[in-house]
């Protein structure tokens, strides 16, 4: 007979479902951090206080983030299936 104490010493929870999120949102906000990052290295690196490595590095994110919101908008969920009591409209 199993202990009583093996359910708090092992306990079995049940995983939460995915939260629904618009990818192509998070991605776009994050491009746009690197195109703001772009411009500050870009103005940094015009005035000679940087080197201009790092504005191609920040060119690259910007790019980069394009390339995953044109996926991420390609590979979006399909809508849930609305299902309703009423027949379909006759005309």
């Amino acid at each position: 007979m199993p202990s009583p104490f093996a359910t708090l010493l092992h306990p079995t929870r049940t995983t939460p479902p995915p939260v629904a999120i618009d990818l192509q949102r998070v991605v776009l906000v994050g491009t746009g951090i690197w195109l703001v990052a772009m411009l500050v290295t870009g103005v940094l690196a015009f005035t000679g206080e940087v080197e201009w490595d790092i504005v191609w590095v920040c060119a690259t994110g910007v790019v980069l983030g394009l390339l995953g919101a044109a996926w991420a908008r390609r590979h979006r969920p399909a809508p849930p299936a609305t299902t309703t009591d009423e027949p379909p409209a006759q005309d």
